[in-house]
C-alpha cells in the first residue's frame, strides 16, 4: 500500500498547477476555489452527521486538498506557502494553549475559553479591531453569524438575565411581524421576520442549541416525511399533484406517526 503524506498532496498539487499539468487546475484563482472550500466544509459535517468514519476521512481530505490549492495560488504569486501555513496554525495553537505548552494554570473549561479571548486580543491581527464585533465573517451562514455577535455582546453583559427575557422578546418580535403583515408592508415584514430570526437564535444561545444544526434536524423531517408522501401516493397509483390538499394531509398525518 502507498503512503502519502502532506507532502505528497502539494507535490501533486504543484504538479497540477504547472505547464504539464490540468488546464482546470491552472485557471484557478481564490476567489474561483471559494465555492469549493465551502461545500466541502458542509460536506464534512454531513459526514459526521451520518457517523460515517470512512466518510468523514475522505470529506477531511477534500477539505486539506482545497487547503493546499490555496497555499499552491499563494507560493506561485510569492506569498506565502504550505510551510507558512502550518507555521502559523502550530504556534498559534501552542501561544493559546499556555496551559498545556507553558505555566499557566487552567481550573476550568471557563478559564480555558477566557483565557483563549484575552490571548486573541493581544495578538497583531486582532489590535487594530476597533469594535468588539470586528472579526466575525461577514459570509457566515446568517444563523450562525447572529449566534457568534450575540454571544461577543454577552461577553460585556449586554445580554438578558435568563431565558424568560428572550422567550418575551421573540412573542414581542411575533406580534410586531404580525402587524407588518397586515399592514402588507413587505419592507416592514422583511425586517420583522429577520428580528424574528434573531431573537429565536437569542433563545437557541440560552438553551445551549445550535440553531443551525437544529433547523437542519427539522429540514431533514419535512423531507422524510414528504418522500414517505410521495412513496404511498405512487403506491395508489397517484402523483402528489393530483391529489387534494385533505389527501396530503392525510398522508403527511401518517407520516408523521412513522417517523
Amino acid at each position: 500500500m502507498a503512503h502519502y503524506t502532506l507532502e505528497s498532496l502539494t507535490a501533486i498539487m504543484e504538479k497540477l498547477r504547472s505547464d504539464q499539468g490540468c488546464p482546470w487546475d491552472r485557471e484557478q484563482t481564490h476567489q474561483s476555489l471559494t465555492r469549493y472550500l465551502i461545500e466541502e466544509a458542509y460536506e464534512v459535517i454531513d459526514a459526521i452527521e451520518q457517523q460515517d468514519p470512512q466518510a468523514l476521512a475522505e470529506e477531511l481530505g477534500d477539505v486539506l486538498l482545497q487547503i493546499v490549492f490555496h497555499a499552491q495560488i499563494a507560493s506561485e504569486n510569492g506569498q506565502f506557502t504550505m510551510d507558512d501555513v502550518l507555521k502559523a496554525v502550530c504556534e498559534k495553537m501552542i501561544r493559546r494553549h499556555p496551559h498545556v505548552f507553558a505555566d499557566t494554570e487552567i481550573n476550568s473549561v471557563e478559564d480555558v475559553l477566557s483565557n483563549w479571548e484575552a490571548i486573541k486580543k493581544r495578538e497583531k491581527a486582532n489590535q487594530d479591531r476597533k469594535s468588539l464585533l470586528d472579526g466575525i465573517p461577514k459570509h457566515l451562514p446568517a444563523l450562525l453569524r447572529a449566534e457568534k455577535i450575540q454571544s461577543k455582546a454577552a461577553k460585556v453583559g449586554f445580554d438578558w438575565n435568563d431565558i424568560s427575557g428572550t422567550i418575551a422578546k421573540l412573542e414581542e418580535e411575533i406580534e410586531e411581524f404580525k402587524q407588518a403583515v397586515a399592514a402588507a408592508n413587505h419592507g416592514d415584514m422583511e425586517a420583522e421576520i429577520g428580528d424574528l430570526f434573531f431573537s429565536l437564535v437569542n433563545v437557541c444561545r440560552f438553551l445551549n442549541i445550535n440553531p443551525e444544526r437544529a433547523l437542519n434536524l427539522t429540514t431533514n423531517k419535512f423531507i422524510r416525511r414528504f418522500q414517505y408522501m410521495e412513496k404511498q401516493a405512487a403506491l395508489n397509483n397517484r402523483e402528489l399533484n393530483t391529489m387534494s390538499l385533505a389527501e396530503m394531509d392525510q398522508l403527511w398525518e401518517t407520516a408523521k406517526k412513522d417517523s
